[in-house]
């Protein structure tokens, strides 16, 4: 069956009103209480014009007709509840960069036709300077910070909107065809939103599946097992990454209650750790080896009450298998969850390890309709075949990106009368039906002749002892075309020279995958997410 995210959420709420849905410092919210927060900020968002204009049949995958909302937040409560409350108006709530300068905040709300916008304080200068240039953002709701930036003029506090509305349920029809977007992040190109079906991307990311990989037949059904749940859990990234709402939405779905860390305009380890330990979190997700080295560094330091803590998922960038090791050894009886998937695709794979001699790295097992299919887009591939090809999606799959048919047609073709989603990561699968991820395209070198994968060259960079972060990208070069270049930061204290590196990588790689130039530096730039921001190297490269 398919089911609507507001729906899911009232129909929990009613089952276990009492028990806690959200918990961030001082605030520790039960399932009533969001209940009532979002449908009065709904009804704020209903009676300020935001609404509905056209129903999806007829509609093209790259047409939208509901009004859009721009989420640009920090990680708190307000995120989740904007997110919840535009569902329940039938709006479309979408994520922003919060480190976008100007031309990027203009671009991207335009491009998403943001009719409305919930936003912190902090960024209330950066959005004055562009709302002369977006006539069609009337709507904004200002969320009180430490910055004490003023109200903006013609914005409405959050809480006073909060206060202000009905508290009654909107009375709208909700629908499985009403729209979730999420906007891609941009570290290649230019960021794209990606538009679901909410009954497609529950089932594929927001943990709308039963535990053997079966859909929900009824409602009901989801509701009792969710009643039955009480897990906590703590998305550490910033909710603008769809591996930390992702999560969130998931870890509702179950009936648990999402925590949320103090410290959300930066990664602070001890802050992740002590949350962790005084609200007996059972999990945590992060975004790949960013999240993972400063966390490990931290458990070096000291120790922590975490026997509450079971399992520790690492969405939107797989860890290094050193790492992994490393986590094992500190985190016993903690199952690591290196897990899969895209803007696109939503949960493509995972490979779980509760030793560190059962640990791997850049294999995963597919979940259900996903494949690798041929180079070629032609066929789907089968086991064994050694052949590199393109890791795909079919069934529930997005019906396109916004407002761009020809990126639609291309990233989501109909192979063999199936439609699939093929956002860009290369891949072979193998006789066993595991997968081997090798990594992105837009970031695969060509140096000489060969393809170089350069996600696969950071994890063999890694694995010295000195590094604390790598990046690879290729820039031109007159002898290969393009010739591999290495990124490194090294840790604190630690030394290594470029022939040591070289040396270690050479135990993992092919003599023409390695660095031909390496520049150590003192930052690595990222975006908040943890992904690598491959323009910015490529940038930095160029100039070295």
């Amino acid at each position: 069956m398919d089911f609507n995210l507001a729906e899911i959420h009232e129909a929990i709420a009613a089952a276990v009103p009492d028990r806690e849905c959200l918990v961030f410092r001082d605030r520790r919210l039960t399932w009533a209480g969001i209940t009532d927060r979002t449908r009065r900020l709904a009804n704020h968002f209903l009676a300020s014009g935001l609404r509905l204009r056209r129903e999806r049949p007829g509609l093209h995958g790259w047409e939208s007709g509901q009004d859009h909302l721009a989420v640009y937040l920090h990680n708190g409560n307000e995120y989740l509840e904007s997110m919840l409350a535009a569902f329940k108006a039938r709006i479309v709530p979408f994520n922003v960069n919060y480190r976008y300068v100007a031309e990027e905040l203009v671009y991207l709300l335009r491009d998403a036709q943001a009719r409305g916008i919930v936003f912190h304080s902090a960024f209330a200068p950066l959005l004055a300077e562009v709302l002369p240039e977006l006539p069609e953002l009337r709507v904004l709701v200002q969320v009180e910070d430490e910055s004490g930036h003023a109200l903006l003029p013609g914005a409405v506090e959050y809480e006073r909107a909060i206060a202000a509305a009905s508290p009654e349920r909107p009375d709208l029809r909700c629908s499985p065809d009403d729209l979730y977007c999420i906007y891609t992040g941009g570290t290649t190109g230019m960021p794209k939103g990606v538009l679901w079906r909410q009954a497609d991307v529950l089932v594929t990311a927001l943990g709308g599946k039963r535990a053997d990989e079966r859909e929900w037949d009824s409602l009901d059904a989801l509701v009792a097992q969710a009643a039955r749940g009480k897990a906590r859990g703590l998305p550490a990234p910033p909710f603008m990454h769809g591996a930390a709402h992702w999560n969130a939405f998931a870890t509702w779905h179950a009936g648990g209650t999402v925590v949320i860390q103090r410290e959300v305009k930066r990664l602070d380890p001890d802050d992740v750790w002590s949350t962790i330990e005084r609200e007996k979190v059972a999990s945590m997700i992060i975004v790949g080896d960013a999240f993972a080295r400063p966390l490990i560094d931290q458990l070096r330091r000291r120790s922590y009450g975490l026997d509450s803590f079971r399992l520790l998922i690492s969405g939107g960038a797989p860890l290094n298998l050193a790492m992994k090791r490393e986590l094992h050894d500190l985190l016993p009886g903690v199952t690591l969850l290196d897990a899969v998937g895209s803007s696109e695709t939503g949960r493509q794979g995972q490979i779980a390890s509760t030793s560190a001699k059962e640990a791997v790295s850049g294999t995963f097992n597919p979940t259900p309709d996903n494949c690798v299919v041929s180079g070629d887009r032609t066929r789907v591939l089968a086991p064994g075949s050694e052949e590199i090809g393109w890791l795909a999606k079919s069934g529930r799959v997005p019906l396109g990106y916004l407002g761009d048919r020809a990126k639609t047609e291309q990233t989501f073709p109909e192979i063999g009368g199936t439609r699939y989603s093929l956002p860009g990561d290369r891949a072979r699968l193998r006789a066993d039906g595991t997968v081997e991820l090798l990594g992105r395209d837009s970031v695969t070198i060509n140096t000489g002749g060969e393809k170089v994968f350069a996600e696969e060259v950071e994890h063999a960079i890694k694995h010295h002892p000195a590094v604390w972060d790598a990046v690879v990208v290729g820039r031109p070069s007159e002898r290969w075309g393009q010739e591999v270049v290495a990124l490194v930061k090294l840790r604190e204290g630690a030394s290594a020279s470029a022939e040591e590196l070289a040396d270690e990588c050479a135990h993992h790689l092919a003599r023409y995958k390695l660095p031909k130039a390496w520049l150590f530096l003192e930052e690595i730039v990222r975006s908040p997410s943890g992904k690598a921001d491959y323009r910015w190297a490529k940038a930095r490269a160029i100039e070295g």
